[in-house]
């Protein structure tokens, strides 16, 4: 008689990943958040490959009514969506919801790019992922063949990253590697950064991580799953990609950033490293702006996209926009 313990499971992410104690892992083909997708047809919106190696997509959105003979292009925004590193997708209803928004209400071109999750594809796979999802874009502006549905709308010059938790890391992390300018990829220029709270760590423990609720939609439990299984096998949450400040990061005030726009709900259990985040990065005088939105929960903008806080949040964008466009 066998006394083989059959395989269990050892970390659950939401319900659509699970890893087995025999590290095999299974994922869900279903979202997290199970809500209706509003398309209404206001806006356009197709799937792209970006990245054929990897199999990696994007989806491109853009306003249906806007004529290209317009006298000026749309802005581009990329909105590189969350889930821990580990959970998403930019077909999950949520996302796309918040895409629809995004590109409806910004008047532009939304790219919501795909990158590959841990724990297959640990760190830094989901940074490079986001930097080939930028020089796409470039291959675009430089084409003599591109794609008409963006390049007859896009403006190459008027380019905004925007990330979401983890997104929002990989949205730093970017600016970091691209600094001031992004000459690296042009025609294309990257006038600023969007930064929806951004998912950063470290080996100390904040005020807000230590003595949030338990309950929290983003809880320590489960930040902890996150990292545990995105950090690269043997390194600690004081990662350069993951802890801006850590011991072996690389001295961010040396870095010539384009602005930066930071927010976070104000019962968020990343909200201290965010606040750090925004306060060192203005004292060693970056053009930084930072939003706090009082008693808001992680995520609480495509959770509740329609609330009065996320209209808030989407006209701040808009005038983060406006005054750094072109």
């Amino acid at each position: 008689m066998s006394n083989t313990i059959p395989p269990h499971v050892v970390d659950d992410c939401r319900g659509v990943l699970h890893v087995y104690s025999d590290g095999s892992i299974v994922r869900s083909s279903k979202p997290s958040f199970e809500v209706p997708v509003n398309d209404d047809g206001s806006v356009l919106w197709k799937d792209v490959v970006f990245d054929a190696v990897n199999n990696l997509q994007l989806r491109l959105y853009k306003p249906a009514d806007f004529s290209p003979s317009s006298a000026s292009k749309l802005p581009v925004f990329y909105y590189i969506r969350g889930g821990g590193f580990c959970i998403g997708s930019r077909a999950w209803p949520n996302c796309q919801n918040y895409c629809f928004r995004l590109a409806s209400e910004l008047r532009a071109v939304v790219v919501s790019p795909d990158y590959r999750m841990a724990p297959e594809s640990r760190l830094p796979a989901a940074i490079e992922d986001g930097f080939m999802a930028m020089k796409w874009l470039q291959a675009q502006a430089v084409s003599d063949e591109p794609d008409s549905w963006l390049t007859e709308v896009a403006d190459f010059g008027n380019v905004f990253i925007s990330g979401d938790s983890a997104g929002g890391n990989i949205a730093h992390n970017l600016a970091v590697r691209l600094g001031s300018g992004s000459p690296e990829l042009a025609p294309v220029r990257v006038r600023g950064y969007v930064l929806l709270a951004p998912f950063f760590g470290g080996t100390v423990r904040t005020k807000c991580e230590a003595e949030g609720p338990k309950d929290a939609f983003l809880n320590l439990e489960l930040i902890d799953r996150y990292w545990r299984l995105s950090i690269p096998i043997g390194d600690t949450t004081d990662h350069p990609l993951v802890n801006p400040f850590g011991p072996s990061s690389s001295n961010l005030e040396a870095v010539d950033f384009d602005p930066i726009l930071v927010v976070v709900g104000g019962s968020d259990l990343l909200r201290d490293r965010a606040a750090e985040y925004a306060m060192r990065l203005k004292n060693w005088g970056k053009k930084i702006k930072y939003v706090e939105f009082e008693g808001k929960q992680h995520g609480f903008f495509t959770i509740d996209p329609n609330s009065d806080a996320a209209n808030v949040l989407m006209q701040i964008i808009q005038h983060f926009m406006a005054e750094n466009s072109s």
